[in-house]
């Protein structure tokens, strides 16, 4: 049968690490085209500059963010360190803002990579009452004139829902750069770009993926001059994805939209259900009346769920009984519910806050749970025999 013939329904996975090409006048323009840095080259040459199974994979999350141009990373943070390659430049003399609550290996790559090794004067703004407010950014923005400011949409572990575009706007009149990681909220519940972010990043690790199967990132835009920049870092620093990541990748997102729906719903009801426990001081969850950024969060993702996130305290009557509770409810569970460095999974996993991030959160009772995809009433059958025999 002719190639003219074969149309695969999945897109073909291409390991060749170069192509082919014709002959010197088409090498030339192949590179030449290269160097212009265009998303999509008119030739393949090289699978570390550009694979076209990458490229159909970046093309459906173009779609999913509704962005310009998407560039698969890695990991999360190769996608991190893609973005913020864009506006790294020799002797920079400029200030960047960094919102304090955010992921623990974003926080680190700021104080190992961009301050140690690269110089960079790398300011970090704290929340004030449990929030960033138009204020305390304001003040932020007339003090350090940032040429970058960095922030997620849904903290990580504590789940603070920032007003992004309240945020944004605030930024947009200093004329700085904004970047937001959308990991938690993901585009499901809202997307970042349609309110003027400049770039948007996930560790598509998570949600994106949703099966714990592999490790990518990807950042979106709309700038093309930010593309060109961005495709250049990643060629380069090598940040490249695997096709046959991509490959599976592609495949999983494909369910992404059904899989978010569910993990908003079972962790809603979830959330609900440890809130009223006995055993249980507190419960965290966008989606509950009691969290402070709750009004905000129905605001922001406008009625299509909270995420799959949820952090709750169990009680305790001193620091050292909370931590002896956690671990009798992490054994009660972990057949089922396995302790798990990780999120957005198809399968629940949960993650204690103290043994990770105990410096920052100090709170021994305190456990991050990953609210998978399964049969809801399985999972509250656990919780509730698992939270009974303690």
């Amino acid at each position: 049968m002719s190639k003219k013939h074969l149309r695969p329904l999945k897109t073909p996975v291409y390991r060749d690490s170069g192509f082919r090409l014709e002959d010197a006048g088409t090498t030339a323009r192949a590179f030449s085209s290269e160097l212009q840095q265009e998303p999509v080259p008119s030739h393949y040459i090289y699978s570390r500059y550009r694979n076209p199974t990458v490229v159909a994979v970046e093309d459906q999350l173009m779609r999913l963010e509704s962005s310009a141009w998407a560039l698969l990373t890695q990991s999360g943070m190769a996608a991190i360190d893609t973005a913020l390659g864009i506006f790294h430049q020799s002797a920079d003399t400029g200030n960047w803002l960094f919102f304090s609550e955010i992921y623990g290996g974003t926080n680190t790559y700021i104080d190992e990579v961009l301050i140690r090794r690269r110089g960079i004067r790398a300011e970090r703004l704290c929340p004030e009452h449990g929030s960033y407010g138009a204020g305390i950014v304001r003040k932020a923005m007339k003090k350090f004139r940032p040429r970058v400011v960095f922030l997620e949409t849904v903290s990580n572990p504590m789940l603070m829902v920032n007003d992004i575009p309240l945020i944004i706007s605030i930024a947009k009149e200093f004329r700085a750069a904004v970047l937001v990681d959308n990991t938690f909220a993901t585009p499901y519940l809202f997307r970042p770009l349609d309110h003027g972010a400049d770039l948007v990043i996930h560790s598509a690790t998570k949600y994106l993926s949703g099966h714990g199967s592999l490790t990518a990132g990807v950042l979106c835009g709309n700038n093309p001059a930010f593309a060109q920049q961005a495709v250049a870092y990643r060629k380069v620093v090598g940040h490249m994805l695997s096709p046959d990541d991509a490959s599976r990748l592609g495949e999983q997102l494909k369910t992404f939209r059904i899989r978010m729906e569910k993990h908003c719903t079972n962790a809603s009801l979830l959330a609900e259900f440890l809130e009223a426990h006995p055993m249980v001081e507190r419960t965290i969850y966008p989606g509950l009346s009691s969290h402070p950024d709750h009004g905000l969060a129905e605001r922001l993702f406008k009625g299509k769920g909270f995420g799959g996130m949820i952090s709750f305290e169990l009680s305790g009557k001193s620091p050292d009984n909370k931590r002896k509770i956690c671990n009798r409810l992490i054994k009660n569970l972990s057949e089922h519910i396995p302790l798990i460095p990780s999120l957005g999974d198809a399968d629940s996993t949960l993650l204690p806050v103290e043994p990770v991030w105990g410096d920052k959160y100090p709170y021994p009772g305190l456990i991050r749970l990953s609210v998978g995809i399964e049969p809801v009433n399985d999972l509250l059958d656990l919780f509730r025999e698992a939270l009974e025999s303690l």
